[in-house]
């Protein structure tokens, strides 16, 4: 293997994943596991985890509940027992428990996503770096959405019946990750003094079975590349963010979304 294919190897690193078996953390768990990674996946539902977990050697499930403080404290704490470090974060996992029209939603619906996509991402951060330091070197990878870039494009639902202009999605989703993306600055801004890299990923759309036909339709007319994400389309980035090949990229956005942001 040449020395620049060796940059990309997370051999002897240990990644912590929140979540690992949706639609992002399947691939994501999965190229850090080929990429040589041990690899925790932690999310509430473990018994969906210990399934994904089987079908790799280095894959590791972990209970994670990311609205209680000491169930974040304790999963860090027991990686670090278990393996003696964590080298890498990826911030993925994430809930929709703020959705439906903005003009039924109570403030306690609001805080309750807040709390649990946001204040624990500052938390599990923290923790994770305050290990990183102790090293000098670490890599944290918070996974953004387009939507954190753009406002709402009502366009991409015509003709699908999933909204009307009278019934307004949440603003949540955009809100939270459009805070991740100057998150992400702050906290590549504060470690990177500790040899801690912080970037994020802002994928596109990604294609489900659930999705109408129309909305596909739509939305891959509003991309440079006609398609929706698929199941591996966000696994090389994942791997360079996470690896030596990116030793000198901090604090950045990362698009990966066909062009959708760019045009």
């Amino acid at each position: 293997m040449s020395a620049v294919l060796e940059r990309f190897s997370l051999e002897g690193k240990v990644a912590l994943l929140t979540g690992g078996a949706g639609l992002y953390g399947k691939q994501i768990t999965e190229a850090l596991s080929q990429a040589g990674a041990i690899t925790c996946i932690a999310s509430r539902n473990l018994e969906s985890l210990q399934e994904i977990a089987k079908k790799y050697s280095n894959v590791h499930p972990f209970a994670l509940d990311l609205e209680n403080e000491d169930s974040i404290r304790n999963v860090v704490a027991e990686i670090i027992a278990k393996f003696g470090k964590i080298d890498i974060l990826v911030n993925n996992a994430v809930t929709r428990c703020a959705c439906g029209s903005w003009k039924n939603l109570s403030m306690d619906d609001f805080d309750k996503s807040l709390r649990i996509n946001g204040s624990s991402l500052f938390l599990l951060t923290r923790l994770a770096a305050e290990d990183m330091a102790k090293r000098q070197e670490g890599s944290i990878i918070n996974i953004g959405s387009y939507m954190g870039m753009r406002g709402m494009n009502m366009t991409n639902y015509t003709g699908a019946n999933m909204y009307s202009e009278d019934d307004w999605t949440s603003p949540i989703y955009f809100y939270e990750k459009g805070g991740m993306l100057n998150f992400t600055r702050f906290a590549a801004s504060v470690l990177g003094r500790s040899g801690i890299r912080v970037n994020c990923i802002s994928p596109g759309g990604l294609r489900n079975p659930n999705h109408h036909e129309k909305f596909i339709q739509n939305y891959s007319a509003n991309t440079f590349l006609g398609r929706l994400a698929n199941e591996t389309d966000l696994q090389g980035v994942i791997i360079f963010l996470a690896s030596a090949a990116s030793a000198y990229i901090t604090g950045v956005n990362i698009p990966v979304d066909g062009g959708y942001t760019a045009k």
